[in-house]
């Protein structure tokens, strides 16, 4: 086999033309069967598998540079790169990241996991080249999708103003996570169909450079012409008006077309852009016909697709998708708003009943929170759905834009808390921390499913902006019996005896309940307060605790830092009122990636650690 002869750096330089045509069948099968049973990114990997191969033949590793936006397609990469035998190990701790390490491989320039950044990263890397004087080539390779993103645009502006080279892959799949919406996707599909233009450029430009001596300065001059032929059939050229050449489409799994297109590229003197048309899924038909399903797929049944392991219980990204639709039945006010992330955030019952209330705006959370904040103003109610790890990019326009006017938007923001394989980038651990800081918001979280379902109601009933922060997975089904009403700023005591008080916010609820039990069996009793607001807080119920209890007990799946414990610990300092109080949170650090229950032991927020945490603390206060 042609991947057996590939087990570090440039090895795939040494194989033989047969062995390069039978390379991309060769990984796409290792990749689908090292998924099968680990997960992971599929369809995207799959996708790029021709695309990732002409780029190790075209350019020289490590001295040049590929720099991979999200970094979630990077897969055949880490396998051309001698990482091969690590895919066993793919995502779990202590294993192979899913995304570009610097520490895993000096092939790996910088570290990505979030969308739009490539290219910013590439023209501070090509800077950092032209300024130390090298001449190593610098490559960004970024998704149609995730060129959606405000980021990438300020990113494509800048280029222009480079005078020496510097490469762009335009990898376009006419996907992120879900379809893409937009004039930017309009505008590339206009370019791939433009069937009339690469007819007739292909045959000018071919003619052309059959003249002796002159045909190919004929070309390079047309080329650099802003009134070339691309104008007369294209009009309004975008990345060429911007002052980036641009070379496609071309077909992104046919290799000798890519290498000879990226040889090409890396002799021009500027930024130039390579538009590569791929098909998110290719090789694997489950992945073709699902590819949002499977861009990140738990271990799956290769003959089928099917997930190896079904889920029993209702997650809490189901029951946001029930109560939305419910919703929107009830309320024409209500809007729902997703950053490319309609299936993952729950939203696609919602967009078949409500197409003309749902508002796919592509990988652009800034414009998202705007976007709401104007919604609202004018009348709407409108619902932002989106993961934790991704709304922090838009802090700026929470703050400015909804809460400075006291706009009534609602932020579900999914996978809050500890959310294990995709590693730091992913981990949903800041947002009571960020959102603390805003004036006018409203930080709720859920112990429960019916909880949940009872928040969203009431946040859509809000006239102020309100946040609710829920965990990855299966919701919690216990404590069915407490369900009183969701009253503004107020928590609701659970149990309440023994000298100890656990004040749970969030996912945190079962674990105390947990920890109750697990004291209980040691001889010690204590009690439960579902702290259900971080901001604001029960200062009332704060005060009885002080007063009742030896010891209070904070209990957060977010960073210590900025969180709700110290804002408890800060009301009593403020106060004057004498309290012992123990902050479980996540230490200040980030949180690599692992299974989820594996990383909460790890950083001790899981039962044990908290058990042994409150004994530890009871120890010290008996020695005094």
């Amino acid at each position: 086999m042609a991947l057996d002869k590939i087990n570090r750096t440039n090895d795939i330089k040494k194989l033989t033309k047969e062995e390069l045509k039978e390379l991309p069948g060769e990984i796409r099968s290792f990749l689908i069967q090292k998924l099968s049973e680990t997960g992971g990114h599929l369809a995207s990997n799959l996708g790029v598998v021709e695309l990732t191969i002409a780029l190790h033949l075209a350019f020289d590793l490590p001295k040049d540079q590929i720099i991979w936006d999200v970094g979630h397609q990077s897969y055949t990469h880490k396998i051309l790169t001698g990482r091969k035998d690590a895919f066993d190990t793919l995502r779990q701790y202590g294993g192979m990241s899913g995304f570009p390490k610097t520490k895993e491989s000096d092939c790996d320039c910088f570290n990505t996991g979030h969308s739009s950044t490539s290219i910013s990263a590439g023209l501070g890397l090509a800077a950092a080249r032209d300024l130390n004087g090298g001449q190593n080539k610098i490559v960004a390779v970024i998704g149609d999708g995730a060129l959606t993103g405000g980021m990438a645009f300020e990113a494509l502006n800048n280029a222009s103003k480079l005078e020496k080279n510097f490469i762009i892959v335009l990898n376009d799949n006419e996907m992120s996570i879900s379809p893409n919406v937009g004039g930017m996707s309009q505008y590339l599909s206009g370019l791939r169909t433009a069937d009339a233009y690469q007819d007739l450029k292909n045959g000018v430009m071919g003619s052309l450079q059959k003249i002796p001596v002159y045909g190919d300065r004929i070309v390079n001059k047309i080329r650099k012409t802003k009134s070339g032929i691309k104008q007369l059939f294209i009009p309004g050229m975008l990345f060429e008006d911007m002052g980036i050449l641009y070379l496609g489409p071309v077909d992104g799994h046919n290799i000798e077309k890519l290498v000879s297109t990226f040889h090409y590229a890396a002799k021009v003197n500027g930024p130039v852009l390579v538009h590569a048309i791929t098909k998110k899924g290719c090789g694997y038909e489950p992945a073709v016909r699902h590819p949002a399903r499977f861009h990140g797929t738990e271990p799956f049944e290769i003959e089928t697709g099917l997930p190896k392991n079904k889920k029993n219980k209702a997650g809490y990204t189901d029951i946001f998708s029930t109560v939305m639709r419910k919703l929107g039945d009830q309320n024409e006010k209500v809007v729902a708003i997703t950053a490319a992330m309609e299936t993952g955030t729950g939203l696609k019952r919602f967009h078949n009943l409500f197409p003309s209330r749902f508002f796919d705006v592509g990988i652009a959370e800034e414009h998202a929170v705007t976007f709401a904040a104007g919604l609202a103003a004018g009348g709407l109610k409108p619902v932002f759905a989106v993961y934790s790890s991704f709304l922090q990019r838009a802090y700026d326009q929470i703050l400015h834009d909804v809460c400075l006017q006291d706009l009534p938007v609602v932020f579900a923001i999914d996978r809050a808390g500890i959310v294990g394989s995709d590693g730091e980038t992913h981990q949903g651990i800041f947002d009571i921390s960020y959102l603390m800081t805003i004036p006018q918001m409203t930080l709720m979280a859920p112990k429960n499913k019916w909880e949940f379902s009872d928040m969203i109601k009431f946040a859509v009933d809000f006239p102020h902006p309100a946040a609710i922060r829920y965990p990855r997975g299966a919701a919690y089904d216990g404590l069915e019996s407490f369900r009183a009403p969701v009253v503004y700023g107020k928590s609701e005591p659970l149990y309440e005896e023994g000298e100890i008080i656990l004040l749970a916010y969030g996912s945190m609820v079962e674990t105390a309940v947990e920890v109750r039990e697990r004291l209980a069996e040691l001889g010690y009793a204590c009690g439960i307060v579902n702290m259900r607001f971080a901001k604001p807080l029960d200062t009332d119920c704060l005060r009885m605790a002080a007063e009742k209890y030896r010891l209070l007990v904070t209990m957060e799946e977010n960073i210590q830092c900025g969180g709700m414990g110290e804002a408890v610990s800060a009301y009593f300092e403020e106060q004057g009122i004498p309290a012992r109080v123990l902050h479980i949170a996540v230490a200040d650090t980030f949180v690599q990636h692992g299974d989820a229950a594996r990383l909460k032991a790890l950083v001790g927020i899981d039962t044990e650690s908290v058990v042994r945490k409150i004994l530890g603390n009871l120890k010290n206060l008996q020695d005094r």
